[in-house]
């Protein structure tokens, strides 16, 4: 999955800021920002809540990046 392209998406959809995304799942700007700029990826319990998120807002995961992006 491209979490930098997901979350962004998600993000925009929901007309929040980086730092409001991350207060919403219980992250820091700075991790959200490094997420969306292909520093890091989520971690297990995060990418949960994304999928969560993603499902609610009708946005649809591209499962084949998986094995690219962890």
């Amino acid at each position: 999955m491209d979490y930098r392209k997901t979350i962004k998406e998600l993000r925009e959809k929901m007309f929040l800021s980086q730092a409001e995304f991350a207060n919403r799942i219980g992250t820091s700007f700075a991790t959200v920002n490094r997420w969306e700029n292909g520093h890091h990826v989520p971690t297990y319990k995060a990418r949960r809540q994304i999928l969560a998120l993603c499902k609610k807002y009708g946005i649809v995961l591209d499962k084949s990046e998986d094995n690219k992006n962890g």
